[in-house]
This record gives C-alpha cells, sequence and structure tokens, in this order.
C-alpha cells in the first residue's frame, strides 16, 4: 500500500494510566471519543504508572500487558477499568476472571501474574513516567506537552484534540 496518507506517522498520545484508578476509568469514554475521532491516525499507547495506594495496581498493569500478548490489550483494559471496585475486592482472581470473560487464555494469564514475565515493562514505563514528571494517574503526553488528568479532566479531551490537530496538520 503506497497510499501517502497511510505512510503518515501517527500522533502518537501516552496515556499513563493504572487500571484500579477511578479517574482512569472515567477517562475511558474521552478514550473512546478519540479513538473514534482520530482512528489511525492517533495512536494511543497505555503507558503503566500504578500507584502504591492501589494495592492490585501492580498485578492489573502485568495483565494488561498478558492481555495485549494475546491480542486483546484494549478490551481487556476497559473491561477490567469499568470493574475498578470488583478488582478492589478481589484482586488477582478478578483479573484473571477478566481474561476467562473475554475468551483470553486465563490459564496464561495466572502463570504470567505467578512467573512475573511482564514486570520489567511494568517497571520501565514507571520509571519513564517518573522522570517526565508523571504524579497520578491518567497524564496524557502528546506532543512532548504533559496534561495531567489526576486532578482534573474538565477541558483535557478538547486540550489533546487541539495539538493533536495542530500535530496532524503539521505533518508531525
Amino acid at each position: 500500500m503506497n497510499d501517502s496518507s497511510s505512510a503518515r506517522p501517527a500522533v502518537v498520545l501516552d496515556v499513563w494510566c493504572e487500571l484500579q484508578c477511578p479517574d482512569c476509568r472515567s477517562a475511558l469514554d474521552d478514550l473512546r471519543a478519540l479513538r473514534a475521532r482520530y482512528g489511525d491516525r492517533l495512536e494511543l499507547r497505555l503507558r503503566h504508572f500504578p500507584l502504591e495506594k492501589h494495592k492490585h495496581a501492580f498485578a492489573a498493569a502485568q495483565a494488561a500487558e498478558e492481555a495485549a500478548e494475546q491480542g486483546q490489550g484494549w478490551p481487556y483494559i476497559e473491561a477490567v477499568l469499568g470493574r475498578v471496585e470488583e478488582l478492589n475486592r478481589a484482586g488477582e482472581p478478578f483479573l484473571v476472571e477478566v481474561a476467562r470473560e473475554l475468551g483470553l487464555d486465563a490459564e496464561e494469564f495466572d502463570t504470567a501474574l505467578i512467573d512475573g514475565r511482564h514486570i520489567l515493562i511494568v517497571d520501565a514505563d514507571q520509571a519513564e513516567g517518573k522522570a517526565i514528571g508523571v504524579t497520578g494517574t491518567p497524564t496524557y503526553v502528546i506532543g512532548g506537552e504533559r496534561l495531567d488528568g489526576g486532578k482534573s479532566q474538565q477541558g483535557l479531551r478538547g486540550r489533546v484534540e487541539e495539538i493533536a490537530d495542530r500535530l496532524l496538520a503539521e505533518g508531525v
């Protein structure tokens, strides 16, 4: 496919998130709207930033990586975020149950959480987040600009759209 529009690189939106965070759940509608508006012109990348106050967040980040490896990253992320209270109550068994509900290999999830095969990815994301000043979730980074959604998400989608539109117009 030599179509010039597909050759243009997508604008990248990094979303520093954790799956036990109610604010991240609130951000889901914005993320869905952004995906619907931009399609493949916006590459939405979930970056892990588990917070210490949420005891299941680190396991949930590893589970999200396993879901991505099994080809269901975003559906899994949305399913877990949509049921934060269940994750709070049930912990890791809930993460495996969601995998089963989505038709993923739940035993492989269980094994991945035990053997820690995705820990390095989660640790690397968290270290990078700290290095660029992420302190809470969700935090968005687009075009070198950091937008903190942990304090308030008011107007953030509009700001992301402004930056994305500008970058797309510039052909960045």
